[in-house]
């Protein structure tokens, strides 16, 4: 073997090795714990919990959202994929949860079909309100006492879900909302609630988040609509799209 030879196979080795630790390490990063992190019995388990906001809905229906506010076909296509993105993840998923209100509902269906062993639970702690924030013109029409309620009910979903596995590793799907999945992010970074307004968390996206067995929690992912091609990206800043045939 010559030395340019030789030097183009180090090269190409240095290269397959250094993909192989990349790929690792994401593995570990979304989808499962590292090896020292894989603790299970009488102190419990780590969780890894994928809050999905739910897909592009019938913004114009004015009927009560538990039976109206459906997923529109985009919705529907939206839910299709992120469902695939988490059936691809190296984990085995071991509950699938919902809001109660029929956008969630359905996104999770739609999800359900990548886990037909999977049933879905649904929670009315993780319907959508709208806590209290610093930018008061965007809450300028809310009943403060909506926002009271809604941070009891958000503080007692968090308290509820945000724990860790009783026994062995754990990872839950939990279809919800853009206001609650922000909330909740703002709690597990213990930073001031009332920051929730500071992101944007699009339709069908994820937001990944660890919880040890200590009770300590890592976010991991927040809003990766990486599953979503351009086009069908909607719930973000400055992305919407107005999905009819444009005019002459």
């Amino acid at each position: 073997m010559n030395r340019i030879s030789q030097r183009q196979y180090v090269l190409g080795l240095f290269a397959v090795v250094v993909g192989m630790l990349f790929v690792a390490a994401n593995i570990n990063a979304i989808g499962g714990a590292t090896p020292g992190e894989q603790q299970s019995g009488a102190d419990g388990g780590i969780r890894t919990l994928y809050l999905i906001r739910h897909g592009e809905y019938a913004h114009e229906d004015d009927r009560d959202p538990d039976v109206g506010k459906a997923l529109v076909p985009l919705g529907v296509a939206q839910a299709r994929l992120v469902g695939a993105r988490l059936s691809s993840l190296p984990v085995s998923v071991t509950s699938l949860r919902s809001s109660t209100m029929t956008r969630a509902r359905q996104t999770a269906l739609v999800i359900r079909e990548e886990f037909p062993d999977l049933e879905l639970e649904q929670s009315p702690l993780l319907r959508e309100c709208v806590p209290p924030t610093w930018r008061k013109e965007v809450v300028a029409d809310v009943d403060p006492k909506e926002m009271e309620d809604c941070v009891d009910q958000l503080d007692e979903a968090f308290a509820t879900f945000f724990v860790p596995s009783p026994d062995s590793e754990r990872h839950d799907i939990v279809v919800c909302h853009g206001n609650v999945i922000r909330y909740f992010v703002t709690k597990v970074l213990g930073v001031d609630t009332m920051a929730w307004l500071g992101m944007s968390i699009g339709n069908c996206s994820m937001t990944i988040v660890r919880i040890s067995p200590d009770g300590k929690m890592k976010l991991l992912v927040v809003g990766d609509v990486g599953h979503l091609p351009p086009n069908l990206q909607t719930g973000l800043d400055g992305v919407d799209k107005n999905l009819v045939v444009p005019g002459d």
